[in-house]
């Protein structure tokens, strides 16, 4: 049984990809060239599986199926939902996907 993510790892992550994306961005601009743009291409493919699997494991903190991540598919109001249900705070004790991530002992 896998454990959920934390707001804290969500979030940090989320925070971390953006950073990646507006330096590689911001570069790719000052320096007028496509390179950087194809290269933020490729940080956004590289990042794709990981921010999936961080995103299906705090949806598991919610006590909600990893499914839910396709509700981000429906135009502007599935990433507005998304970011709501993964703003929740996740459900105290066990659920069926775990434990909380801050119930659980630092050397477990």
């Amino acid at each position: 049984m896998t454990q959920g993510s934390s707001g804290s790892e969500f979030w940090l992550f989320v925070l971390f990809t953006y950073i990646t994306y507006g330096a590689l961005g911001g570069i790719g601009d000052a320096i007028h060239s496509s390179a950087f743009l194809a290269g933020l291409g490729i940080a956004v493919v590289a990042f794709l599986l990981p921010t999936w699997g961080v995103t299906v494991r705090r949806l598991h903190d919610t006590g909600r199926s990893g499914w839910w991540i396709l509700i981000h598919l429906i135009p502007t109001f599935g990433a507005i939902i998304l970011l709501v249900i993964c703003s929740e705070d996740g459900k105290t004790g066990v659920n069926k996907y775990g434990l909380n991530p801050k119930e659980v002992p630092a050397f477990a």
